[in-house]
């Protein structure tokens, strides 16, 4: 698998820690509720809000806090937002892009840039690294839903793209404007999906070593512990040597 599904099983592992699971929770509740609050708040008739909150329950958020995110844009509680993305390189120059919602911009991009240069890294102009992802949707599923052959067939008739099956499980791919359709095909398919959600799938990579996946970690965690960030991708690429001393 690619580097970005590895650094997903690292995140997975992490997420099992109570800190990160909180703050993660609370990511998902504001995609949720902005979501909620730019359309309709039935998730069966707003397709953004229907993937966040599948994209909620693939990461065990209770269902109270998912009906009290939507409840919070419906009573007109939630502030406005803006959804601003940068990019940037971090160690060893590997592109880095962060999504982030915020209610006060000067200081998202203060804080951004400020983690940046702290640990090894630079802030660009938005494009600067984007040319190098793609816009996709990402469904995941476990191993135990099937063999390759099941689940490309399901993925065929879904009308996805693409298929990446391993022993850690399936990475279904599909065009970003397909993703509501073909998630939805796929559940009639082969059940609940791990994980659900648009992503920036790299296309071309940097191969890093132990020491410059360190120096990445420690930047991409340093991002994620922002209330503002929402999600950081980046394009590293590492052997599983070194995906294993981590």
């Amino acid at each position: 698998m690619a580097g970005h599904s590895k650094w997903a099983n690292i995140q997975h592992r992490k997420g099992r820690q109570d800190a990160v699971r909180a703050k993660l929770f609370s990511k998902l509740s504001k995609e949720i509720t902005i979501a909620a609050k730019m359309g309709e708040p039935d998730p069966e008739k707003n397709p953004r809000l229907r993937l966040a909150v599948k994209e909620a329950k693939g990461q065990s958020m209770p269902k109270d806090n998912i009906e009290r995110a939507i409840k919070k844009a419906v009573g007109g509680d939630a502030e406005s937002y803006e959804e601003i993305r940068y990019e940037g390189y971090g160690p060893s120059g590997v592109a880095v892009i962060v999504e982030t919602m915020t209610d006060n911009k000067n200081r998202t991009a203060s804080n951004v840039r400020s983690t940046f240069s702290k640990n090894g890294g630079n802030l660009g102009e938005t494009g600067s690294v984007g040319f190098m992802f793609e816009r996709k949707g990402e469904v995941t599923y476990p191993a135990p839903v099937g063999d390759a052959d099941t689940v490309m067939e399901a993925a065929i008739e879904a009308g996805a793209e693409d298929v990446e099956s391993g022993e850690d499980g399936h990475i279904i791919w599909c065009a970003d404007t397909d993703l509501n359709e073909v998630s939805t095909a796929l559940e009639d398919a082969l059940g609940e999906s791990d994980s659900t959600k648009l992503v920036w799938k790299p296309t071309t990579t940097t191969e890093l070593d132990l020491d410059g996946m360190q120096k990445l970690m420690k930047l991409v965690e340093a991002l994620e512990d922002d209330d503002d960030v929402q999600r950081v991708t980046t394009n590293f690429e590492a052997s599983d040597e070194v995906m294993a001393q981590l």
